[in-house]
């Protein structure tokens, strides 16, 4: 079994940010408030795919929408985000003082012809 699982709440996180199409939502959204058609309109893709794109980013809590008329409009949270990325962070740090170790054990145990 594999250790430092992301917790159960940062899997739709993953999951969202895994289709180009949605990290291109995601993008235009870093910009500011968008709505439907907007974030559509560069897609090679139906608006029907583009809304199911959208359910998927909701889920996730990476975006929100509000609808006023006819018009959808879809924001970023941020905070969401930053979850993901504390998460990313931390395995990082893990990996690099890993490394670390293994460098220093290397050293170490460098063979005395090899200096």
């Amino acid at each position: 079994m594999l250790q430092h699982q992301p917790p159960p709440a940062l899997d739709p996180i993953f999951h969202a940010l895994a289709d180009p199409a949605r990290r291109g939502m995601l993008e235009r959204l870093t910009r500011g408030p968008a709505s439907v058609s907007q974030l559509a309109e560069p897609l090679p893709m139906s608006l029907s795919a583009v809304v199911q794109h959208l359910a998927v980013l909701e889920a996730s809590g990476l975006v929100t929408s509000r609808k006023v008329g006819r018009v959808r409009t879809c924001t970023l949270d941020t905070t969401v985000l930053s979850q993901a990325e504390k998460w990313i962070n931390a395995r990082r740090i893990a990996w690099e003082r890993a490394f670390d170790r293994l460098g220093v054990y290397l050293a170490e145990t460098k063979p005395a012809d090899e200096a």
